[in-house]
């Protein structure tokens, strides 16, 4: 059956009126004549059936219908035009590429990888799009996602990126050298991660110990935070090695307690399946996944 769509033309005199509120103008923009673009939009008018227009004086104003169609009618105006920007590069190494991630673990473990990789594709552009939690995640916006869970994420093709190993650290002005004893750090501030209310009982766990209730302590949004916290000696934390592997290098931070664990959860690349086979999109991945592959290698 055929759909009963307005032709590109005319959905585009229309928006280009209502933009204007004058069919001068908008005929100047789309390069024709006033009285083509009154046809097409006379043509538009007939296929909804409802007036869109009210012509006063020199002036256009839409209609009530005119005002719900340019509403509708808009974003996916939009929309088209990006998926054909899309195709356009489909098949090209070069554009630009959106880059979903956590703010900490993308300034702290992503952006050296972007900029050796920049130098070698400068053909891509690379922007990056944060978010806190994987609620957060929206397959619209973005090519490429690095989160850490659990698969499945429906919607999207998912590889395997790194393990997470988790650790405590704490100030060496707050805590001189590392305590084996695990009843030990409880007598500092517990700081913690309000995204990861389960990490304390994970490492726990995995030491085969237990405690009914970890000690309360202040909690803080995002890793960048709570990693400068425990820098002041405010407290002892338990955090993604990953992120603090600078900090463990230049003495700013110690482990607190010897113990390391990898949870079953770990960081994931996901790409919308809807993108799919683009190159540049397939190059960047595969780059990821290789990149963590020889960090994860050169610490073990």
């Amino acid at each position: 059956m055929r759909r009963q769509i307005p032709s590109i033309t005319a959905l585009l005199c229309f928006e280009a009126a209502a933009r204007t509120e004058s069919f001068v103008q908008a005929a100047e923009a789309m390069n024709m004549t006033q009285s083509a673009l009154s046809r097409q939009i006379k043509l538009l008018e007939e296929q909804v059936r409802q007036p869109l227009f009210d012509r006063v004086r020199q002036r256009v104003k839409l209609t009530s219908s005119g005002r719900l169609f340019w509403r509708e009618l808009v974003p996916q105006l939009e929309k088209l035009e990006t998926t054909v920007l899309r195709v356009r590069t489909h098949d090209h190494r070069g554009g630009s590429l959106n880059l979903g991630i956590y703010p900490t673990l993308g300034s702290r473990w992503l952006m050296p990888i972007i900029a050796h990789l920049s130098r070698q594709h400068p053909e891509i552009t690379f922007n990056t799009i944060t978010y806190l939690n994987n609620a957060q995640l929206d397959a619209s916006n973005i090519d490429i996602a690095i989160v850490q869970g659990d698969p499945s994420w429906p919607g999207f093709d998912v590889q395997h990126l790194m393990d997470e190993t988790l650790v405590v650290v704490a100030s060496p002005d707050l805590l001189e050298k590392p305590t084996s004893a695990v009843s030990a750090l409880w007598d500092y501030p517990i700081l913690q991660h309000e995204t990861r209310p389960q990490s304390w009982n994970i490492w726990l766990t995995s030491l085969e110990a237990t405690l009914e209730t970890v000690p309360g302590g202040p909690k803080f949004s995002q890793f960048e935070m709570l990693i400068e916290a425990t820098k002041k000696a405010l407290g002892i934390a338990l955090v993604p090695r990953v992120l603090v592997e600078r900090e463990l290098t230049d003495g700013s931070l110690i482990k607190a307690h010897p113990h390391e664990c990898t949870p079953k959860s770990a960081y994931y690349v996901l790409v919308p399946n809807a993108k799919l086979g683009i190159k540049r999109i397939e190059l960047v991945s595969k780059w990821l996944v290789e990149e963590a592959g020889c960090s994860n290698g050169a610490r073990s």
